[in-house]
């Protein structure tokens, strides 16, 4: 078992030096397939994050490749001991960089993972959901951030507008509600034209009886007629409105005169 390690380094040496030494196309390839089971390995251990399998290995498989490109033979180190934290970090950049739906300071994406990864350790070992001051300390971090990166953690994923909520109601059945003001402005407007079309006493009578709400009597009172005539002139200046529109629903938009 130690010969066929000790000769699967010595392989890898002679890929590596003819990678840096010959920039050989053949000799990288074949690096990247014997380190592929390395880069799958560390990609398990992502998984539950919800992102695809594949897109969390192919992030790895850049950061071996990274690292076949910039291992220093001359170092002295072991080829996989370098290669892991490069694969490993290409990987965290990845879910850094490209899965966030809404921008989070670099600082507290990463806090969110190791409250995420803490979250998983502490379920395993005591089987039940650690609290904050739990995960607090299993991290040595101030409850506050603990608790700052628990709610960063929520915009890790954006759900659709539409995304029924736990009362079956969609977000904008929740948030919008439809603005009936925009059908009273056209209203308005129509009926303000309607009324440029009566004389003086008419506009006022209709004016006092519907936008004033005043009984007929008390608009009678004020201008020293019946409140018989009232009704005529609210009558006979509401048809001449109605004569005026051509819109057959914006004359229903009048008042009735009674």
């Amino acid at each position: 078992m130690l010969e066929d390690a000790t000769r699967r380094e010595q392989r890898d040496l002679e890929l590596l030096r003819r990678v840096h030494d010959h920039d050989d196309a053949h000799a990288r390839d074949e690096l990247a397939r014997r380190f592929m089971p390395l880069v799958y390995s560390i990609a398990r251990k992502y998984q539950s994050n919800g992102e695809p399998f594949e897109d969390i290995a192919q992030a790895g498989a850049i950061g071996l490749v990274k690292a076949i490109d910039r291992f220093d033979i001359r170092a002295g180190s072991r080829f996989v001991s370098f290669a892991a934290p490069n694969i490993q970090g290409e990987i965290r950049r990845h879910f850094r960089d490209h899965t966030w739906a809404v921008h989070v300071p670099r600082s507290m994406q990463e806090l969110s993972q190791r409250v995420r990864q803490a979250q998983r350790e502490l379920l395993d070992r005591t089987g039940r959901e650690p609290s904050v001051a739990q995960l607090a300390k299993h991290l040595g971090e101030p409850a506050e951030r603990v608790t700052e990166a628990l709610s960063a953690g929520d915009a890790y994923e954006a759900l659709s507008i539409d995304q029924p909520a736990r009362d079956g109601e969609a977000a904008p059945d929740r948030t919008g509600r439809i603005d009936r003001g925009y059908d009273g402005v056209e209203q308005r407007v129509t009926i303000a034209d309607a009324c440029s079309t009566l004389d003086e006493r008419t506009r006022h009578v209709v004016f006092q009886r519907f936008y004033e709400d005043r009984l007929q009597r008390e608009i009678a009172d004020e201008i020293g007629v019946s409140q018989m005539q009232v009704s005529r002139l609210l009558s006979r200046g509401l048809e001449q409105m109605r004569e005026h529109l051509s819109d057959a629903e914006a004359a229903e938009a009048l008042p009735q005169a009674a």
